[in-house]
């Protein structure tokens, strides 16, 4: 969608927005050309710039395309994505790197750079998510969990569960009935934002709130075993603390956190967000493969199952405002500056 203003798409072009590109194009009247809002070229003067919905209103008014930033080719990009990613949807198995890049109409190597660049996953990372979106699913519906392996079409239980380990961080039928069989350790601690829990499977942390020690536990796995995570946890959990109260800091913790395949990609470019700065919902979607679905993006934030880790507070509306945030826009303000103040990014997810 394009930005409703003129001064929100020259801000986009100031600051060469990526995120921005495909969703207008930037025409400069005294050189006869149109760009993309990232172009690389040195800034026209504002009174020189005209901005059109797509390179044919462009073309119409009789500016031809820049040669540096190619502006026609990210719709082509969007679209060629946009097939495979359908091809991916409807497959009944993981196509091949080969069939998803003749879907899209590109080499193999330039369509799998091109997709990781705009969904911020593999083709076959996005993939998996599909199938295991699928598997979700059909736990929920299938009386076996062999039944639900062929349904959400693996090849068979061995390469379910090869899949399955790093994602699901307890058994498939564990995971479908509320964690049925499957065992999380808590603890509680102390922070300058109030009382907060840590969460952790054997895995990794699965949940990090404030507020609301042992329900948030109860609702999302009301058929675990919930276990006081005592002595056990206490590196963990002073290890999060100290996130918690420096959160532009860098650190490896693990995590055992799921998702669908655009949330997993949210959160990985928030992730990417340097520490002290935002990003706008509508850049969020953009950048992990759904150019528009700001709201889907905003609710991507607030699924969220480990708050500051996945620094979900980096996000705000497009119009500069904070959005909202579960866990109150105080404690999101604080966070951004005191992440402004350390001057570090914090890495996730590779």
């Amino acid at each position: 969608m394009m930005p409703e203003r003129d001064e929100e798409r020259w801000a986009a072009v100031l600051r060469r927005d990526r995120a921005m590109d495909g969703r207008f194009v930037t025409g400069v009247l005294s050189t006869g050309i149109y760009c993309r809002p990232s172009c690389a070229a040195r800034h026209p003067r504002r009174e020189n710039v005209r901005f059109f919905a797509d390179g044919a209103a462009a073309r119409e008014a009789g500016l031809r395309p820049c040669l540096r930033c190619k502006p026609d080719e990210v719709a082509r990009d969007a679209e060629g994505v946009a097939r495979a990613v359908a091809l991916i949807e409807r497959a009944e198995a993981p196509p091949t790197l080969d069939e998803m890049a003749a879907e899209a109409g590109y080499a193999p190597h330039h369509f799998h750079r091109l997709f990781r660049k705009r969904t911020g996953v593999t083709p076959a990372a996005y993939a998996r998510g599909v199938r295991a979106r699928r598997m979700e699913q059909a736990l929920r519906q299938e009386d076996r969990v062999t039944d639900a392996i062929y349904e959400a079409g693996y090849s068979g239980p061995g390469r379910f569960y090869e899949e399955a380990e790093g994602r699901l961080g307890m058994a498939p039928s564990a995971w479908r009935e509320g964690g049925r069989g499957a065992t999380i350790r808590w603890a509680t601690a102390q922070t300058s934002f109030g009382r907060m829990l840590v969460a952790a499977t054997e895995r990794g942390i699965c949940r990090l709130t404030f507020g609301d020690p042992r329900e948030v536990l109860a609702r999302d796995f009301p058929h675990a075993t919930l276990e006081p995570g005592g002595e056990a946890m206490a590196v963990l959990v002073a290890s999060a603390v100290a996130v918690v109260e420096e959160p532009g800091r860098a650190h490896d913790l693990p995590l055992d956190v799921r998702g669908t395949a655009f949330q997993e990609a949210v959160w990985r470019e928030l992730s990417r967000v340097p520490a002290g700065e935002s990003v706008s919902y509508a850049a969020l979607a953009a950048r992990a493969g759904k150019p528009g679905a700001a709201r889907a993006a905003g609710t991507a934030c607030g699924a969220n199952p480990v708050a500051v880790l996945i620094p979900c507070h980096r996000a705000r509306r497009g119009n500069g405002s904070p959005g909202g945030y579960a866990w109150g826009l105080a404690m999101k303000a604080e966070l951004l500056e005191r992440e402004a103040g350390e001057g570090r990014q914090t890495q996730l997810f590779g």
